[in-house]
């Protein structure tokens, strides 16, 4: 049966991670050569390379797993110094990725509580993005969209992020003077978080239909996002729970009362049992049932009839 060294096996997830050799060695307190050293012998052991060296470094295939597989052995060990009641039972590091709208909104709640020793490395990544990052073992769990889970790692449903069409009165006034056309969509400018945010042409094509290509302003920061919608340069997709205040307040406004996407959001974990990732788990899953929206199935929308009570609910996902 094979077995890997854990020096060896911390060596590159320290060289992955920190993106260089004498990064990886400043992280371990030992020298470059040493890091080097480690990572041929294991290479040599698998048989494969594991590390391409380029700027920075990445892992390969066979490297991702074994950078995967190191983080459990970290995580095991820690759980285990800790149940022993070690004197030094030293830190435990939970990397997550998590879409900045969350991060912004219902996600740090999570985190309240956390036990002493245990240290989050909080990644913001779009929640279509994180399935390389479970992958390749950048980090042990993440908030994404994607319900089908990556080898190695159990998924569990969240709840759905709801996202209002909001704009300023303002911007409203002057962009959609009579109502929300087809004309006035393919004129007004949008706000889009960045260029892979198909939010707002998604509504779009909801509302009146696919082929426009409307003027885009890219604001890559929730709350400036935000920020920016109050300001009138455009309408957006914004959380529910980020602009809730705005439009009680009239500072934004709610361009189609009822109507709004659901994204439904899913907590993927690697597979692996261990107290410290369990009790993260239960946090995580507490604080979105209190702040989501029941989970909605993909591709169904549903409208509210005419006197009925509660929002309409049209759902692109």
């Amino acid at each position: 049966m094979m077995t890997y060294a854990p020096e060896q096996l911390a060596a590159l997830a320290a060289v992955v991670s920190e993106g260089t050799f004498d990064a990886a060695a400043r992280l371990l307190h030992v020298t470059p050569s040493a890091v080097s050293q480690r990572i041929k012998a294991l290479e040599e052991q698998v048989g494969r390379v594991l590390v391409l060296r380029s700027r920075p470094c990445r892992a390969t295939p066979a490297g991702e797993v074994l950078v995967r597989l190191a983080g459990q052995v970290e995580l095991l060990a820690a759980d285990a110094r800790a149940e022993l009641g070690a004197e030094h039972s030293g830190m435990v590091r939970l990397a997550v990725a998590v879409n900045a709208d969350s991060l912004s909104t219902w996600f740090p709640a999570s985190l309240v509580g956390l036990p002493d020793g245990v240290l989050v490395d909080l990644l913001r990544h779009d929640q279509d993005r994180s399935a390389r990052l479970l992958r390749d073992g950048a980090v042990m769990a993440a908030v994404t969209a994607d319900e089908r889970a990556v080898q190695g790692c159990r998924v569990r449903p969240l709840g759905s992020m709801r996202y209002l069409a909001v704009a300023s009165p303002a911007a409203r006034a002057a962009r959609f003077p009579a109502g929300l056309t087809r004309e006035a969509f393919a004129a007004a400018p949008q706000l889009a978080f960045d260029r892979v945010d198909a939010l707002q042409r998604r509504f779009v094509a909801e509302m009146v239909g696919e082929g426009l290509e409307p003027p885009v302003h890219h604001v890559p920061e929730s709350a400036a996002f935000v920020e920016v919608l109050r300001s009138g340069l455009g309408w957006g997709m914004a959380p529910e729970q980020a602009v809730t205040r705005d439009v009680a307040a009239g500072s934004l406004v709610d361009l189609a009362p009822g109507r709004f996407l659901d994204v439904p959001l899913f907590w993927q974990s690697w597979a692996l049992r261990t107290p410290t990732l369990d009790d993260l788990t239960t946090r995580v899953v507490a604080a979105a049932a209190g702040a989501l929206h029941s989970w909605t199935a993909p591709g169904r929308a549903r409208r509210r009839p005419e006197g009925g009570a509660g929002p309409a609910d049209l759902t692109a996902f």
